[in-house]
Order: structure tokens, then sequence, then C-alpha cells
């Protein structure tokens, strides 16, 4: 976080919701991610940045986008 004080928000989920979960992150914090959608933002006037590192035997990237949120890459 830029400046450190600051906070943002991050969600977990699965299109089925199986998993669903939203937490306030912290500079320095780390979250797992298992699995599905994992959106982050910051709160007005700080900057974070965010890095996806994978971890296992297998790392495949497969990307894609919530559908219902496909109509913001078109505007």
């Amino acid at each position: 976080m830029n400046p450190p004080q600051g906070f943002g928000f991050q969600r977990v989920y699965t299109d089925d919701r199986s998993l669903d979960e939203a937490m306030a992150v912290e500079d320095g914090d780390v979250t797992l991610v298992p699995k599905g959608y994992h959106p982050v933002a910051a709160t007005h006037g700080y900057d974070l940045y965010y890095l996806n590192v994978m971890a296992g035997p297998k790392r495949i990237w497969k990307f894609h986008n919530a559908a219902e949120h496909e109509w913001l890459l078109k505007a």
C-alpha cells in the first residue's frame, strides 16, 4: 500500500459460490486463493500493488473473466 496506512478489499469466490469470502487487506498482508476469482481494490487515495504467486507441483494459469462482469471490457 502506498502510503502504507491504507487498506483495500479482496473477494475470493467461485461461480457456484461454494467459496465466497471478502476481507479487508492492509500493507504486507497475504491471502490464500485456492481457486476461483480474486479481485482486489484499493480505497480512494491509496495505491495497491498486488502480486500473484503460484505454488504446488502443477502451475497452470487458467484465465477467464466472470461472465457477469464481461461488459466492463466492452465499455
